[in-house]
């Protein structure tokens, strides 16, 4: 066994990354490192993936993440790359958090300030304000919990997860409130329906249905109230920018407007990629792209492991899609933070509209992101870049003709009965739609972070980081393990990476 270890880690010296998104820059700055030779390859003519930016008309905007948190992921990577991250990039902190409207006419700061919260939900729902400690507190302990095991190493076999280190947190695995749903434990905890709508948003932070997914899901606010939440000076697409510039300078060459078509496998083993200029022999490949996608597409033969492999997750639920709409908005509305959310009347109806009737809601909730709050220069003077996002269902035969404008009339009701009628300052836009995400990004049925997690065993469903047929075949992304979200991404390409290594 010993020798055939030190040749597979001799020959994974030439390795391939499919797709120039956060995990495949992630990974390629992790194997550089290592002394890999390394090829990027992106069917896009910018890197980033989902995370990239739109110029128009004197506005800017990201197009997808919009909050980092847990900023030590992006810390350590930096180290790997040899460049401390404050002379890269520049974290700032957002408070409030988010500003949250809700139709009743209230307004709730989030501050980042866990006592400061206490102060605004006490003057929202007096009863309800130390329980937000005390729901901070549970879910800090799901972290301590799941983190190490869940988020920090790959799942890729049995043998990972049964380490003696690992055994006490094994036990305690109950504590990890998996036999609720997010909404059931919410509820538990928080008597204004206000509150338990607030927390039970999280759940969406990775396409999920906070009625049905595992109340596991409930580590997501300690992570944004305690580890806090910030913003990246010129926006998020800065951090892509200086990643591929961090790559770059490790030796890594990158191949723009190059789609990979399929994945060369010959006895049992990756051999390279193919592109339309021919074939790239590579000892190991990443694939950041969608690992449905991967396993299907870029895979093929119908009777390989991987393609079985597929049409398991083809049955899984695909978490959510969304659709954005990119307004250059003339005037300031002082009443709006960098980060709010405008909720819909009845959250439970819009849920269901999503992942069981599969249709637009008619009601959504609306996020809307101004980066030029913090980057005055994202918009002309006089003027706000509002990115504005719904959830909407992953796609089927039946939805694909979504009216949008049916949608967009939705959203700008909304919004007005917040009472912000900006329909008539609109004076550019652009829209990106779950089809667009889909076609430019290769998303299963548009979904923005692969599989759901509306489901206990979710978690343990989402594809593994390493492939175990074919031979050196790695997955990174949201789509694969740990998941959605920019630290877990990055995490996702440093997992890959490491198995490769």
């Amino acid at each position: 066994m010993q020798p055939h270890t030190r040749t597979y880690n001799h020959m994974n010296r030439n390795v391939g990354i499919i797709g120039a998104g956060l995990g495949g820059l992630s990974a390629a700055i992790h194997l550089a490192r290592r002394g890999k030779n390394v090829t990027v390859y992106e069917s896009n003519s910018t890197p980033g993936g989902k995370a990239s930016e739109v110029r128009m008309d004197g506005f800017r905007f990201d197009t997808g993440p919009s909050l980092i948190t847990m900023p030590f992921v992006i810390e350590q990577l930096y180290d790997v790359a040899g460049t401390p991250a404050n002379e890269r990039i520049q974290l700032i902190p957002v408070d409030p958090i988010c500003r949250y409207f809700y139709p009743d006419g209230t307004v709730l700061d989030a501050c980042a300030s866990e006592e400061e919260f206490r102060t605004q939900v006490r003057t929202l729902a007096p009863s309800d304000a130390e329980a937000v400690t005390r729901f901070l507190d549970y879910s800090q302990r799901i972290y301590e919990l799941t983190s190490d095991i869940f988020l920090f190493h790959s799942l890729s076999d049995l043998k990972s997860l049964l380490r003696w280190k690992n055994l006490p947190t094994l036990l305690r695995l109950p504590q990890i409130d998996a036999f609720h749903t997010v909404h059931e434990r919410v509820q538990s905890y928080f008597r204004d329906p206000r509150l338990v709508q607030l927390f039970d948003r999280y759940a969406t932070y990775n396409g999920s249905n906070p009625f049905t997914a595992p109340a596991t899901l409930n580590i997501i606010p300690y992570v944004e109230y305690r580890l806090g939440a910030s913003y990246v000076h010129g926006g998020i697409y800065a951090l892509v920018r200086s990643l591929e510039s961090a790559a770059r300078s490790l030796g890594v060459s990158f191949r723009y407007d190059t789609p990979v078509e399929g994945i060369v496998v010959e006895g049992g083993r990756v051999r390279g990629v193919r592109t339309a200029d021919g074939t790239c022999a590579h000892d190991a490949v990443v694939s950041n792209a969608d690992a449905v996608h991967t396993m299907t597409t870029l895979l093929g033969g119908a009777g390989s492991d991987a393609v079985k492999r597929a049409r398991r997750y083809g049955k899984l639920e695909p978490s959510c899609s969304g659709l954005v709409f990119l307004w250059g908005v003339r005037g300031r509305n002082d009443s709006l933070a960098h980060h709010n959310i405008v909720f819909s009347d009845n959250y439970a109806e819009e849920f269901d509209a999503i992942f069981t009737r599969r249709v637009a809601p008619s009601d959504p909730t609306v996020y809307v992101s101004i980066t030029s709050r913090a980057d005055p220069e994202h918009a002309p003077e006089g003027h706000e870049n509002w990115f504005v996002l719904v959830n909407m269902p992953a796609l089927t035969d039946a939805n694909r003709d979504t009216d949008i404008g049916s949608v967009r009339t939705a959203v700008l009701r909304r919004l007005h009965a917040a009472g912000f009628d900006i329909a008539g300052d609109i004076v550019c836009e652009e829209t990106i739609t779950p089809s667009d995400l889909e076609r430019r990004y290769n998303a299963n049925k548009g979904s923005i972070y692969g599989i759901s997690s509306n489901s206990r065993n979710a978690a343990f469903l989402r594809p593994r980081n390493r492939i175990g047929s074919p031979e050196g075949l790695y997955l990174c992304g949201g789509s694969a393990h740990p998941g959605g979200g920019v630290p877990l991404v990055l995490l996702s390409g440093k997992l890959a990476a490491e198995a490769v290594a």
